[in-house]
Order: structure tokens, then C-alpha cells, then sequence
């Protein structure tokens, strides 16, 4: 058995390098930027008018001119209507290309216009006020996205805005979520007494999904030919197996072995922690990693967020993942030496700290304590006690603010 920061090690030295791929611009929400997106043209592109208002030329303003005749009015997306008179104004929009003439805008709601003469109510104007000028945001081959980065919705704007209508992405593992288990019925299906409906294969899709990752579904009774079968085809078909079940010291957990049958590297098999102790991974020499998670729901979900998902973080080179940390808010003990993945609620102080309250549940099988927690504590194993105020890394798998 080895510790979590070994069985870390192990998986993080199996990065994979999956390629590139441009695909349209709106459709990559959720996916990893593989190149810098940049402006096509200044931003923003001509001086803009701030503010609903009148256009003047400030030096009028400056010779104790106070009203101004209304020449015309002026529409975003209106071709520029220049002054005639330096002591004449336009009427102008939010958003409207500025007037090479005029070089400030005064609001609407200091002027009064009267029998078209636009009078200001101001005693002090700036000259520039209200104006966004070009290019005081980004000028042209600017960077206005960095690589590797998470495609937002302000990515999706901003890509839009400069006309990028494809993005480069990173490309995603093909992953397939295999369940295990004779146990096991189909969500639709009323389970016997004895049976349980399949739920860890659909959270762990959910989850890849963070990432728009869709893995395919598949289940495989506990039949060694049967597994030894279908599993070839997997090892052979997709970059990423993920398992759920089947690895324990069970008569019928029978996957250990049939992945040694089928040439797959135990790179290890059990981890100092609860939950999650008998978390199985290695890889195939054709390419394809293999994480086989513990069956219990709250193992699976588990190991799922520490292991798994920095894993393809670090494969899709996102930006490196920041460790996170959280103050204990009560008391906790904890005496089996391993490392101990608490279930907590976050929430955040009036100091501004980051807190997580305890919620224990009853075992690796209480998933419906999973609806209520936001993130897994991590409780170093070489301790028993542990006080409130004492600070620990937290793996949140739920936004809290």
C-alpha cells in the first residue's frame, strides 16, 4: 500500500499529450485554448462615445461658450457627422463613432435643449470626457486571450469581437466509464430486494463534462471471459478507461487480474486513504491509462477529483492548478492511519477565510452525503487529531461562492 503522495507521483508521470483541433467558436465552452486568441483590430476600433449626450469641441467650451446649436444626431453604427461650426454640437449615442470635430461628450442629463440649441449645465467640462478612446483596451496582434486557459463565456465574447470564428483547443481523451457489478440494473429498471441501479458511471460522466469531455458508457457483468473481452476492445479503442467496481478482495472482483491478463502495467493497487483504499491504476504499452476506482460511491467520486481530474488538467496543460486551503471549522478524529478525505461544507468567514464544516456521513456507500458537501478535506495520516483552526488543502468539486 502506498501513500497519496506516491500514488500522485504514479499518475501525474503518465501525462499524455493528446493534440490540437479548431473547432467553431461556439462550441468550445468548457474545452482548453491552445492558442492565443488576438485582436484583429484596435479595441475598441474608434474613439467611443460613453454616454447618450452631445458631441463639442472642447476648445469652445474652453471660450465660455455655453450653448451650442444641434446640428444633427448620431447613432452607434451612424457614419460620423463632423461639425460645421466649432460652436455647434451633435447629438450623439452610446456607442457612436466620434466625430474627428469633436473631442468630448457632455451627458444628456447636464445639458438642456431648447428650439435646438443645446445648452450646458456645467460649470467645468474635461476635454476627452465620456469617450472610450481606440485602442485603450487592446491594439491590433494584441493578446486578448492567453493559451491554456478554460474556454469561458467571456473567451466565447471576446473571440467573437475580433472575429476569431474558430478556436484552436486541445484535443480530449477518448474516455470510456466502465461499471461493474452483478448487482447493478439500469436506471430505468425497478431493482430486486438485492439489486442496486447504476449511479457511479453517470456521476463520473458528469464530472468529465467540467470539461465538455462526453465518455461513453459501458457496463460488464462480473464474467471473467466476458470482461477479458470487452476490456481488450477498450484497451484498444480509447485513451482512458475509467472502472468503477471490481477491484477489491472479493470471489468476483475479478478486474486485477484480467488486466494483467490483458498486459496492463500495474503501476499500483491500494492507497493509504479513506476513502478509497483499494484504487487500482496503470497503463497498457499501446497507450491507454487505466484508473480503476473503488465501487463504493463516495471512493469512486473521490478519488475521481483528486486523481483523475488533476490528471487530465496537467494533460491539457491548463494554467498549473493552484492548491486551495480551508480553515477547519470543529474538532475531527480520526485514528485508522490514512490519509483521511473528509466531506465538508465551505463556506466563508467574516475574516474572509475560507471554512469547512464536517460532514461525516455514514461511509464510502452514503452518496446522498455527497448532495450536501461541497469539497474533501485532506487529513494527513500521520495524525489522529485534528483542531478547528487548523488549516488543511481542500478539493472542491462544487461552486460555493
Amino acid at each position: 500500500m502506498i501513500s497519496v503522495a506516491e500514488a500522485e507521483a504514479l499518475i501525474q508521470a503518465e501525462l499524455k499529450d493528446f493534440g490540437t483541433e479548431k473547432v467553431p467558436f461556439e462550441q468550445t465552452l468548457g474545452r482548453v485554448l491552445a492558442a492565443d486568441v488576438t485582436a484583429d483590430r484596435d479595441l475598441p476600433p474608434y474613439n467611443r462615445v460613453a454616454m447618450d449626450g452631445i458631441a463639442i469641441n472642447y476648445e469652445a467650451f474652453k471660450n465660455s461658450v455655453q450653448s451650442f446649436k444641434v446640428e444633427a444626431t448620431q447613432a452607434a453604427g451612424d457614419k460620423p457627422v463632423e461639425l460645421q461650426s466649432t460652436e455647434a454640437c451633435i447629438e450623439i449615442m452610446t456607442g457612436a463613432a466620434l466625430p474627428v470635430s469633436a473631442d468630448s461628450i457632455i451627458r444628456y442629463e447636464d445639458v438642456e435643449i431648447e428650439n435646438g440649441v443645446a445648452t450646458v449645465l456645467l460649470d467645468e467640462v474635461s476635454r476627452g470626457q465620456n469617450i472610450h478612446p481606440q485602442g485603450k483596451d487592446k491594439k491590433r496582434g494584441d493578446v486578448v486571450a492567453e493559451a491554456n486557459q478554460l474556454v469561458t463565456p467571456a473567451v466565447i465574447g471576446i473571440a467573437a469581437a475580433v472575429g476569431a470564428t474558430e478556436l484552436k483547443v486541445k484535443k480530449l481523451p477518448k474516455v470510456v466509464v466502465i461499471s461493474t457489478g452483478d448487482e447493478l440494473v439500469e436506471v430505468d429498471q425497478i431493482p430486486l430486494p438485492y439489486q442496486i441501479r447504476r449511479s457511479n458511471n453517470y456521476t463520473i460522466k458528469a464530472a468529465l463534462q467540467k470539461y465538455s469531455l462526453h465518455a461513453d458508457l459501458l457496463h460488464i457483468p462480473d464474467e471473467q471471459v466476458q470482461m477479458r473481452s470487452q476490456l481488450m476492445q477498450c484497451l484498444q479503442q480509447y485513451d482512458v478507461l475509467i472502472l468503477s467496481g471490481g477491484i477489491s478482495m472479493g470471489k468476483f472482483d475479478f478486474i486485477p487480474q484480467v488486466l494483467e491478463e490483458l498486459k496492463v502495467e500495474k503501476l499500483f493497487h491500494k492507497v493509504q486513504q479513506r476513502p478509497g483504499k483499494p484504487f487500482w491504476f496503470g497503463k497498457h504499452a499501446d497507450g491507454a491509462v487505466v484508473f480503476a476506482l473503488p465501487g463504493n460511491p463516495v471512493s469512486t467520486f473521490m478519488c475521481l477529483q483528486r486523481y483523475y481530474m488533476p490528471w487530465l488538467e496537467e494533460c491539457l496543460g491548463i494554467y498549473p492548478r493552484r492548491k486551495k486551503f480551508a480553515v477547519l471549522a470543529q474538532d475531527v478524529t480520526f485514528k485508522p492511519n490514512l490519509q483521511y478525505f473528509l466531506q465538508v461544507k465551505l463556506n466563508i468567514n467574516e475574516a474572509g477565510q475560507l471554512q469547512a464544516m464536517p460532514l461525516e456521513g455514514n461511509g464510502s456507500g452514503d452518496f446522498a452525503n455527497l448532495v450536501e458537501a461541497d469539497a474533501f478535506l485532506e487529513l494527513p495520516a500521520e495524525q489522529s487529531s485534528f483542531k478547528a483552526g487548523e488549516v488543511y488543502q481542500v478539493w472542491p468539486f462544487k461552486a460555493f461562492f
